[in-house]
This record gives C-alpha cells, structure tokens and sequence, in this order.
C-alpha cells in the first residue's frame, strides 16, 4: 500500500469521525445480542449473593452453540460475530500450534496436562480463543473464592456454624491474622457445644474456595468419619469455620483439647482446578504452633487430583501414625526417619 492510499484511509476515517452524531455515536452504542424480535440491547448481569456453583468450569453449552455479537462499524453496516463457547472440552483442548511438526506427539503432552500449552498465537498475540477461555477461568476462581457453602450441606453432615474474627470478604482475603483466630461468640459456641478432650476433633473451613468444599465434602466425609470411628479413635463434635485460615486449629484447640486436630478447607483456587480441597493435621495444636508442627494432604478434586474417597482412606491412616508417634509435621518426620 502505497503513502498516498494510506493517507486517503485516514482522511475518510477521520471525515466519518467528524460527522456530528454519526460515525461517533455509532462507536459509542452499546453492543446487542440478536434475539428473536431483533437485536436487544444486552443487560448487564445482577449481583447475586448465591452460592457460586459446585462446578470447577463454567456451565458448558452444547458444541455446536454460539453467542452471536452484533457491532456497528464506521459505515454503520452490522458485523456480527459468533463467539463459540470457549469452556467446552474440544475447545479446551484444542491443539492452535499451526502446521506441528509432531502432530502425535503435541497431542500427547498436551493430553498429559491441564497446563495451557499448544494454544497457538495471532502474530505476537494470543488468540481469540485463549483470552475468553482465560476470562471464563478467571471467573471461576472469583465465584470460589466469594462463594458461600450451602447451609444444607453443613446442616446434611450436623455442622453448626461458626466465624472467625473476619467480617468481610474483602477483609478475609486482606488480613489472613484475622482467619487464624476465632470470634468472641465463636469460642463460647464452641465451648458450651462441643466434646472436651476427643482423641479426634474434625472441623471443616471454607478458605479459599468454597466449592472445593461443596463439591468434595459429600465424598470425603463419610469416609474419614467412619475410618476414624473404625479404627477406634473417640472423635469430637465436628463444626464448620466461615472465613478460615488454617491456623485456626490452635485457637479451636485451645478450648476442646483434642489428641490430634484434623482440619478440611478450601485451597486457593487456580486458572486450572478452583476446587481444590486440602486436609490439614496437627498433634495437640495450640498457640504458637506453626506449619512446621502440621500435615497436609492437598490438590483433593475429583477435577485431576487425589480423588476424594482416597484422600478420606489416606487422611484416616495418617492420623493412626500421628496418634501413634504422638508428633506431626517435622517432629513426626524426625520420628520416622529414627532421627528423634
């Protein structure tokens, strides 16, 4: 293209620009969705305070369905566009790498992994297909993290409800100090309800992610309880902790006094799995003790991790080896080793 043709593309850009109420409020409407009586403005989406869904992905719809977006252009002629869903699994694992040179071999490792490789690029960017999906995932872990877990869940396995020093959301997430500890009410709750000097107390904690809790408490639970009971070990009274944080189980454990605390709680959701669930141990925790005193059995999900049922079965043999050793965390492993 020649500087002269380029000029003259500015100049009826520029000239289109210039119409009073034309080409500029054309830019500026807002975009419209087709429906059936014609294209309708799209309304934004209503705040909701319900629980985000049990889902790790967004809902998918079928393949073959696509949003279609119609915008204006400068000349005023409607371009529309169909969005297809980028959630679905052949779009998810779509390999975008152009002209492989190892086609079976791309289609392996990327087959091998939940990592966003072989997406392919536009020029130096990336596609179209990789930012929706990116903001889709993003979304995900937004209505994890501020989600709520329902109370029919907790009222299905008798877990009352408690808080801790954190008030907000917004604050959970700001000063995780506050998570650690419990309320005022909270301790009182605590104390007029719960059994004094278990073997076991179980508690369970939103966290990070309260659909990792919704989706894997039903598979878990029973599990862990009836291994515990199995295996002869007197367990407390099990509750539930809105906005915790793992060092909690030092306050909690401060007024029940049980053998070993074992905790269930939300992770930090990713881009990849937003509900993950982890179970945190601890041999007679209580204030002071740190991360170096407790265990972890984490990335529990039904969604490309340890699946629930045998996270319950491997949490419940481990708290046989801390009751047996009467340490966790670097002392059971000094213990373990012959070190201690």
């Amino acid at each position: 293209m020649s500087t002269d043709e380029l000029r003259s593309i500015v100049a009826e850009v520029l000239a289109e620009l210039a119409e009073p109420g034309d080409a500029f409020a054309r830019l500026t409407t807002p975009a419209t969705t087709a429906g059936p009586s014609g294209p309708t403005s799209t309304p934004a989406p209503e705040e909701s305070d319900a629980p985000s869904s049990a889902a790790t992905e967004p809902a998918a719809v079928p393949a073959s369905s696509a949003t279609e977006i119609t915008r204006p252009t400068l000349s005023g002629a409607p371009v529309s566009i169909e969005v297809s869903d980028p959630t679905v699994p052949e779009a998810r694992h779509r390999i975008g790498v152009e002209n492989p040179a190892n086609p079976s071999g791309l289609a392996n490792l990327a087959a091998s992994t939940a990592a966003r490789i072989a997406v392919g690029r536009a020029g130096p960017r990336p596609r179209t297909e990789s930012v929706l999906l990116f903001g889709a995932d993003h979304a995900v872990t937004q209505d994890a993290i501020f989600g709520d877990v329902p109370t029919a869940l907790l009222d299905q396995f008798g877990l009352f409800a408690v808080q801790t020093k954190v008030t907000t959301q917004d604050e959970f997430l700001l000063r995780p100090d506050l998570g650690r500890e419990l309320d005022d009410a909270a301790k009182l709750v605590v104390a007029e309800k719960c059994v004094k000097g278990p073997q076991v107390q179980i508690v369970v904690g939103d966290g990070l992610s309260a659909a990792a809790v919704t989706n894997n408490l039903p598979q878990i639970y029973p599990v862990l309880e009836a291994g515990l009971r199995d295996a002869g070990l007197t367990l407390g009274t099990p509750f539930f902790v809105r906005y915790c944080r793992v060092g909690v189980i030092n306050d909690i454990n401060d007024i029940v006094g049980a053998d070993v605390v074992v905790l269930l709680i939300g992770e930090r959701p990713g881009l990849g799995v937003a509900d993950a669930l982890s179970v945190y141990s601890g041999w007679r925790p209580t204030a002071g003790k740190t991360d170096a005193h407790r265990d972890v059995i984490c990335m529990i999900t039904q969604n490309g991790g340890t699946n629930p049922l045998e996270a319950g079965a491997f949490a419940v043999e481990h708290v046989k080896n801390v009751m047996k050793h009467q340490a966790s965390g670097v002392e059971l492993r000094l213990q373990e080793s012959g070190t201690r």
